[in-house]
């Protein structure tokens, strides 16, 4: 058995560089809730740069496609109109006539299959990462995870001044930045997961999960100013910009308390402090129960699929990515390509106005996370979301061309309904169902437990894509009836769920009202 200074010396080891040399610099020890700062910053830029490479292909696919309109969209905003579709203005191969092999009447379908290719390696490679994660040291492995991405990202755009119009260059490109991105969820969630409790779980992740929507708007807003440059700009400089995180995780990232020696009591004692009654009902008890006597195997993937509750969400998850990614991958190329007042707006134009859907996005994780603190229910919150997108769907589609203000205003609305129960799932529910007390404390289950929930999401994130690619060449109001019958379906699979959250608070609430009845006895038999 190793002595404490031993111990020590190894985590001093373990500890990122730039931890040390702060350390150093400061001449103290970094406190609890220092390290809290750090991980939260870093894993949420981090996951931000991953979703900014992974927007790209949406922003170019409409100059890549040669039925996309033409661009005129320059930064600060300006809306470029275009005064019919049959129109087709000339430009520069640069600014897009289309690229081969996507300038071809199969274009649009060849677009689909990229999507198809990297999400499906995406979600295959999710449930390796997860199993990985929890056998492996995070930050190593989230930082290979950033800058194979990032190389990869930018070999896609290389294809560009390379000439190279090989179908088959991009779909491998594709395939392996898919791979390296699966590392990303899986990691960042245990990793945060390691370093916070129960407490308001909910909203703290919701407020953290912004990154999504927040690399969404980033990737969108990157690439479409750079377009005009020539596309390849649009991979290379997101892909230089998340293997420069990718540095910064390798040398910041603290993967666990135990790893940088902080001591964990010193956030419980200051919470006993603030709330002596919480610190009694034990919400500050840790994610990963610090306290309790640990496991050393981390948790099968079969054993994982049977804890209670991961099945349901992570099918739930799949119909509810379905949803997301559509609006992720197809938004900007549906917004170039419907009449809005009667005019069709520029490819860059139509990518930066998508950015709304994703502002959307952060509220309604954000309100999800908060609602179900505050009701202590996931599925009833989850649930609510989904069946509250269908009529937003619904209005987006009829009613969406009226006005600019109003496609917004409506943009805005399915954002917040679509990306509420998706944010809820892949990071609460995510942490809930991984810290499960049919684990009896095993701390190695929670990159896993991500990982299933999040890689079924992510099968469901690449036929969604998929489908579009074709349904969309016959019609878009086909696609809305199929993202209105996937969001339909999310709900109706976490009804069981439902029912026990319900039937729980009902008799809670009988319980509290006996207990108060009983109280008033005395009082009035004196």
């Amino acid at each position: 058995m190793a002595s404490p200074s031993e111990l020590a010396t190894e985590r001093s080891h373990s500890k990122p560089i730039g931890i040390r040399c702060w350390e150093y610099i400061k001449r103290a020890k970094l406190s609890y809730k220092t390290h809290q700062a750090v991980v939260l910053i870093v894993t949420f830029f981090a996951y931000t740069t991953y979703h900014a490479t992974r927007k790209t292909t949406s922003i170019v696919k409409s100059a890549l496609d040669p039925q996309s309109s033409a661009a005129g969209f320059k930064f600060p905003w300006r809306i470029t109109y275009l005064s019919s579709p049959a129109e087709t203005q000339r430009r520069s191969w640069v600014l897009g006539d289309g690229w081969a092999p996507f300038n071809g009447s199969d274009g649009t379908a060849l677009l689909g299959q990229l999507d198809v290719a990297f999400l499906a390696v995406y979600a295959v490679g999710m449930y390796f990462s997860g199993h990985l994660g929890d056998r492996m040291n995070l930050r190593i492995f989230l930082t290979v995870g950033m800058i194979g991405t990032g190389l990869f990202t930018s070999l896609f755009g290389v294809g560009y001044w390379a000439n190279i119009h090989s179908f088959y260059y991009f779909l491998i490109v594709q395939m392996v930045a898919g791979l390296f991105q699966s590392s990303g969820w899986p990691s960042v969630v245990a990793v945060v997961g390691n370093w916070f409790g129960k407490k308001k779980r909910g909203l703290i992740m919701g407020i953290w999960n912004a990154h999504t929507s927040i690399g969404n708007i980033t990737g969108s807003l990157i690439a479409s100013t750079l377009l005009s440059y020539g596309w390849g700009w649009s991979f290379v400089a997101p892909g230089l910009l998340i293997a420069f995180m990718g540095i910064l995780v390798c040398l910041l990232l603290p993967v666990s308390p135990e790893s940088v020696g902080a001591d964990r009591q010193e956030e419980e004692d200051d919470d006993a402090v603030d709330s002596p009654k919480k610190k009694r009902e034990g919400v500050t008890e840790p994610l990963l129960g610090s306290h309790t006597e640990m496991k050393e195997n981390a948790v099968g993937f079969i054993e994982a699929w049977r804890i209670p509750g991961v099945a349901p969400f992570a099918f739930c998850l799949f119909f509810a990515k379905l949803v997301a990614y559509t609006f992720l991958y197809w938004l900007p190329y549906y917004i170039s390509h419907t009449a809005i007042e009667g005019k069709y707006l520029s490819d860059e134009t139509a990518g930066n106005l998508s950015t709304f859907f994703d502002v959307g996005g952060v509220l309604g994780g954000i309100l999800a996370g908060h609602i179900s603190d505050r009701l202590d229910a996931r599925a009833i919150t989850a649930a609510t979301f989904m069946y509250c997108a269908i009529p937003a769907l619904y209005f987006y589609r009829s009613y969406g061309h009226i006005s600019l203000a109003m496609n917004i205003a409506l943009m805005f609305i399915c954002g917040m309904f679509v990306n509420g129960p998706y944010a809820l799932i892949t990071t609460a529910v995510s942490a809930d169902l991984g810290t499960h007390s049919s684990l009896n404390g095993n701390s190695k289950a929670l990159a896993t437990v991500t990982a299933i929930i999040d890689g079924t999401g992510s099968v469901g994130a690449a036929v969604g894509p998929l489908l579009t690619g074709y349904i969309s060449a016959n019609s878009w109001s086909a696609v809305f009836t199929m993202l209105m019958a996937a969001a339909l379906v999310a709900g109706l699979l976490l009804t069981r769920l439902v029912v026990a959250e319900v039937a729980a608070r009902i008799s809670e609430t009988r319980s509290q009202g006996r207990s108060q009845s009983r109280s008033q006895e005395p009082e009035l038999n004196v």
